[in-house]
């Protein structure tokens, strides 16, 4: 029987043997790419006009290494463009001086063109740094020559890139402006470009409301954008005049283009990475927590019958107050403002609400977001055990013993709602006119939707966008990395090639991410 099984095994095995050299062919020739055409786009002169994305903007700052990897110039590179031209920074520290001294906010004192970050690894966890160094572009020194071919200037909003004069407001723009009242677009179309990206009009124009933590005004239904504010939303209204205007004038000449469309900012790491349920805590502090919101509930249902409210109606009002804390993780106290429903001015976050990756985290540990106890508050509240009854000013320390935190440092569901009205307004705009004048759109909204979740895949990369270690968003959790970079430069040719007829996807003429950093290191030379 084992001389049987043995012969029978041997068959098979020729059979595979002969099947394998008469119909496979495990070592195939490749299938030869086809070669590349261009279309209809003319790339003899491509323009790239946009905000801080088009500049390269990268880990908290403009540097050179970040504009060479910036996204026109690694598609301009994929156009075969050796002469593509860019405002390059004197440095790869980032951010600007004037007269050799930091730039200061004239409030807060905070520089305002620092360093960019680095990632330090020398303490127990790595962690964004700002690089201790004194940037060499000096805005009192420097001067450059146009023309750029990356009109990307950081900070500007929609209706800045029709602004003459914008480079006196915006020193990213005022190095590289033709001249004190020019314009970005003028300075653009100055150059009568074949082909242009417009790209982040509109980013601009709810980031930096998203940033604050919603303390600037929503501009909805103002139509003059020079009475906003620096942190205010852009009126979709403006919004649609400017961007449209912008786009017939790139188009004047028969020039052939790709737009991109604005992403929900809250997908970025910026306001994803701090969770708002991290107050986590053992059995006896949620103990402790309960027992302390009862005993606000308590002073603020006395508070308010001395006011004279009805009893029922302010154990009713005061009963919000009462709030339970469990085991584990619980979720911040955010502050809100005072009302006729909520007389103390603050409540627990919801689900869908956002803190800012800018946070004090170590203010965080130490009761900001929960209770901020003294021992003065803890005398009071072991008179309250005890059926004490607390003078006013004793109430008064518990009540402020209550650490909410502050709009700067948290968006919530009223702002979070403002920031998606405005940004699906812009899109809705940009969808149209992309339609109107057949001209290629990038969906940056979707993409990054898709990076927040399932993570988006590029050659042999999938990118998320997980704080870092994602590989896409660099380290101020808002720009990008150059590896994110060359994803969205390859989703440009994607765009081009279906709206133009080109292949440069077929042909194999795309970056390669892997061949673009997601760090730069402290020593970039």
């Amino acid at each position: 029987m084992k001389t049987i099984k043995y012969i029978f095994l041997s068959v098979v095995l020729l059979g595979f043997t002969a099947c394998s050299e008469d119909d496979y062919d495990y070592n195939p020739e490749p299938e030869p790419l086809p070669a590349l055409t261009m279309g209809s786009i003319d790339i003899t002169n491509y323009v790239a006009v946009g905000a801080s994305f088009s500049a390269g903007f990268a880990d908290g700052a403009v540097f050179i290494a970040g504009q060479e990897n910036s996204f026109p110039n690694i598609l301009s590179q994929q156009f075969g463009i050796d002469n593509f031209t860019q405002p390059l920074m004197n440095d790869n520290i980032g951010g600007f001086v004037a007269g050799g001294n930091p730039i200061l906010h004239p409030i807060t004192g905070d520089d305002l063109f620092p360093p960019r970050f680095y990632l330090d690894l020398s303490g127990a966890s790595p962690a964004p740094t700002r690089l201790d160094a004194t940037p060499t572009t000096d805005l009192a020194l420097t001067s450059i020559t146009g023309p750029f071919n990356n009109m990307g200037v950081p900070g500007a909003k929609s209706f800045h890139i029709t602004l003459n004069g914008y480079g006196g407001l915006n020193p990213y723009f005022g190095r590289m402006a033709s001249s004190s009242t020019a314009s970005v677009l003028e300075d653009a179309l100055a150059q009568n470009p074949t082909f242009f990206t417009l790209s982040e009009i509109g980013g601009n124009d709810v980031l930096s409301y998203a940033t604050s933590g919603g303390t600037g005004v929503d501009q909805t239904g103002n139509f003059d954008p020079s009475t906003y504010g620096g942190t205010d939303i852009t009126d979709p209204n403006v919004f649609a005049g400017v961007f449209s205007a912008q786009v017939d004038a790139l188009t004047a000449n028969d020039a052939k283009g790709v737009l991109a469309n604005v992403p929900y900012v809250t997908n970025l790491p910026f306001f994803t990475t701090v969770p708002n349920n991290a107050l986590n805590i053992d059995a006896g502090t949620a103990a402790s927590l309960t027992g302390f919101f009862q005993a606000v509930a308590g002073i603020t249902t006395q508070g308010l019958i001395l006011q004279g409210v009805p009893a029922a109606q302010a154990q009713a009002l005061a009963a919000q107050y009462a709030i339970t804390f469990n085991e584990g993780p619980n979720r911040f106290l955010i502050d809100v403002p005072m009302s006729a429903t909520n007389p103390l001015g603050f409540r627990q976050m919801t689900e869908d609400e956002l803190l800012l990756l800018t946070i004090n985290q170590t203010a965080l540990a130490q009761g900001y977001g929960s209770v901020v106890l003294t021992p003065e508050v803890l005398q009071v509240l072991g008179l309250l055990q005890t059926g004490g009854t607390p003078t006013p000013q004793q109430a008064g320390l518990v009540l402020a013993a209550v650490s909410g935190i502050d709009d700067g440092d948290a968006l919530d569901s009223s702002e979070l709602l403002s920031i998606k009205n405005a940004t699906d307004a812009y899109n809705t705009t940009i969808a149209a006119v992309a339609s109107s004048k057949d001209l290629g759109i990038v969906d940056f909204k979707g993409i990054l939707e898709e990076a927040s979740t399932t993570g988006i895949s590029d050659g042999d990369f999938t990118l998320t966008t997980s704080f870092i270690s994602g590989g896409l968003v660099s380290m101020d959790g808002i720009h990008l990395t150059a590896r994110g970079y060359a994803v969205m430069a390859n989703k440009f040719l994607e765009a081009i090639d279906t709206t133009y007829g080109s292949n440069f996807i077929a042909a194999g003429v795309k970056a390669d991410p892997g061949n673009y950093p997601t760090v730069y290191s402290q020593t970039l030379q």
